[in-house]
């Protein structure tokens, strides 16, 4: 049966999750950080990388596989090429800082790259993508963690459902944002759908024993998106980001010890000024021009539209910063005893 719901303001979100943060010892710029980067996962209709993250990360702090006050150090090696330590900070801190070295290298090298090293959770990768097309460039992330998912003739946690994402600035249009698993759907959608007492689509999970299932209660290991192209996607970007850091994950996790198990992520991230390539305006009109020419074909289904990545994130955007954000009342309850546990006022909209 689906649970009920409350609509919060994503202002009051903010707040809780600032304060929440705060009194686990990180610090307000670091908590501020956190809770923009949830917020808009939820503002998106992102809500299985939103603020039903929260007690994940508190946990993670408690269990010290993440840093509340991070020693993060970036080590320019090139012009246009650095590696950010993240020193097990929150993913949000950690790529956020990492797409605004790339960003700021990218201004005077054309792109840049920056690799990130042994961060945690890092949250809805599109964020830090489009933060770089908020400042008129493209933005392009890789993560790769602990794996999670299926690998092609196995039927256990092989490599992780690494998402990607790029994202490109338009001028009439919202921005083009791309952001995806390599999943057929995440482990949080996943917990989301046993929520709501629904079922998850055909070849979407396997069960701990390797059972196709459609039951999220008994779905335990997520699948692929297109088999092969999935999975092979997913051990590329662990090459990568693991290799670019020199902190491997996958080989780790499969030797079967405890440290090989922790939770970790590694990430890679690039900005690239549009400005070195074409002027900008004309860049921005190139994707107004090609987004108006994929709405334009003709509908499958003459009452719906066609979308292009990012489209439905942007109308939820509209419509929740109006309205609220609409969370289960068990996630609202949940936090609002973990912010009374910690002395943390809660928002009249939440208590």
């Amino acid at each position: 049966m689906p649970q009920p719901r409350v609509t919060v303001p994503d202002k009051s979100l903010r707040t809780l999750v600032t304060d929440l943060f705060g009194a686990y010892g990180v610090s307000r710029e670091h908590a501020e950080t956190v809770a923009d980067v949830l917020v808009w996962a939820n503002l998106r209709g992102v809500d299985s990388h939103g603020v039903s993250r929260v007690p994940r990360y508190l946990e993670l702090f408690e269990n010290g596989q993440a840093n509340p006050r991070p020693n993060i150090d970036v080590d320019i090696l090139r012009p246009a090429v650095a590696v950010l330590d993240a020193d097990a900070a929150p993913g949000p801190v950690a790529l956020t800082r990492a797409m605004d070295e790339a960003v700021s290298m990218a201004r005077s090298a054309g792109a840049a790259w920056v690799a990130v090293r042994g961060t945690v959770h890092t949250g809805a990768i599109g964020y830090y993508t489009e933060r770089a097309a908020q400042y008129g460039m493209a933005g392009m992330g890789i993560v790769a963690g602990v794996p999670n998912m299926a690998y092609p003739g196995s039927n256990a946690s092989a490599v992780a459902t690494s998402p990607l994402s790029v994202a490109v600035p338009a001028g009439r249009h919202p921005t083009v944002l791309l952001d995806m698993a390599t999943a057929v759907i995440a482990l949080g959608r996943i917990a989301q759908l046993k929520a709501q007492g629904k079922e998850l689509p055909e070849g979407a999970a396997i069960t701990r024993d390797g059972r196709p299932t459609t039951d999220p209660a008994e779905a335990a290991i997520p699948l692929p998106v297109g088999g092969a192209k999935g999975a092979g996607m997913s051990l590329l970007f662990e090459m990568l980001a693991g290799g670019l850091t020199g902190n491997p994950i996958v080989t780790g996790y499969h030797s079967g010890t405890e440290e090989g198990r922790r939770h970790r992520q590694n990430a890679l991230l690039m900005a690239i000024d549009i400005a070195a390539f074409a002027p900008v305006e004309e860049f921005r009109a190139i994707v107004d021009d090609t987004v108006d020419a994929i709405k334009a074909l003709p509908k499958a289904d003459p009452d719906a539209g066609i979308l292009v990545p990012g489209e439905r994130g942007a109308h939820t955007l509209d419509e929740r910063s109006a309205a609220g954000v609409p969370l289960p009342r068990k996630l609202v309850d949940q936090l609002a005893q973990l912010a009374a546990d910690k002395g943390v006022a809660v928002p009249q909209e939440l208590a």
